[in-house]
């Protein structure tokens, strides 16, 4: 099993190196330039000034070089500061990784265990009231983007309702009801589309299973029907569904970056889309690279999870 590990987390390094060469590259290509808009140089700076300034951030040279420098300090553990604010983006992340991490967090909640639960329901009911209304709701949740989600959870809940906040954040310790009221709308937006994905996996691997043999034959010596759901069905469905819930758990970082600005939460995915429009280049350096060292950490997990379930993967 530990060499089964170390093969899957050997395999995340250059992934990891790849995700930092093509961030490195594309944000470069994008137009406008980091010394004007992040560092906040106007028309009446001069040449020499202007050649200044992008001599101290190392802009002046070339991309290779740049990279290289980048990527030392990164492996030292400094993910260097933005040009914005001169603040270091070690500790910006250490502010704001937290409410992001509640959000996803709070989001897979939603989107999992409903899904699995009703999903389950769904195959074992199959052709009922309550499959087709789950088939239902998978399709709209699976057609509604969650920006679109989130605008109309924003206009009947905030607006017209006047349930939960439209925005803002309050720590979870400072007050945790509060702090609830507040993710919640953002959670939903994130984690429904999340549920309707797992929930139509969920139906499809249920039903494969309840078609095998084994479950037949279980079910022929006269096994009692939710120790052949729980040993039997739900086990070999397990994988497929496993798959789909941990690449979608680690999607949902993505998602923050529109959900967060939408609600003005103060998370990385708030930060690195105002870095963005500035060209801060570290901010979405360092930000893009620790999610996906995240999304990495979430696929080696699951890797785990694999041999866990199926002893014939380890040796593969």
């Amino acid at each position: 099993m530990t060499k089964y590990i170390l093969g899957r987390a050997a395999l995340l390094v250059p992934v990891l190196l790849g995700v930092s060469i093509v961030t490195f590259g594309l944000i470069r290509l994008v137009p406008g330039d980091a010394v004007m808009l992040a560092v906040g140089v106007d028309a009446r700076s001069t040449p020499e000034q202007v050649a200044a300034i992008r001599a101290a951030y190392g802009l002046d040279q070339p991309v290779p070089v740049q990279y290289a420098r980048w990527l030392g300090r990164v492996l030292r553990g400094d993910l260097g500061k933005s040009y914005r604010t001169g603040r270091s983006l070690t500790q910006e992340l250490a502010l704001r990784l937290p409410v992001t991490a509640e959000l996803t967090i709070l989001a897979a909640i939603i989107g999992t265990v409903p899904a699995l639960l009703v999903g389950v329901l769904a195959a074992i009911k199959r052709n009922s009231v309550a499959d087709y209304a789950a088939t239902v709701a998978t399709l709209v949740g699976v057609s509604v983007p969650n920006f679109l989600l989130a605008t109309l959870l924003v206009l009947l809940f905030a607006v017209t309702l006047r349930w939960f906040p439209p925005i803002g954040f309050v720590p979870l310790l400072q007050d945790p009801p509060q702090n609830l009221r507040d993710l919640l709308l953002p959670a939903l937006s994130l984690g429904l589309p999340l549920a309707a994905i797992l929930m139509r996996m969920t139906r499809s691997s249920v039903l494969e299973a309840l078609g095998q043999e084994h479950v037949r034959t279980a079910r022929a010596k006269g096994l009692r029907e939710s120790r052949v759901l729980l040993r039997h069905v739900l086990r070999n469905a397990a994988i497929p569904i496993i798959t789909t819930a941990g690449i979608q758990i680690a999607r949902l970082l993505g998602g923050t970056v529109i959900i967060e600005t939408i609600f003005a939460l103060p998370g990385i995915g708030r930060y690195v889309y105002e870095a963005i429009g500035t060209r801060d280049y570290p901010v979405v350096q360092g930000v893009t690279l620790v999610i996906a060292l995240i999304f990495v950490l979430v696929s080696l997990i699951v890797d785990i999870l694999y041999a866990l379930i199926d002893p014939r993967l380890r040796t593969a």
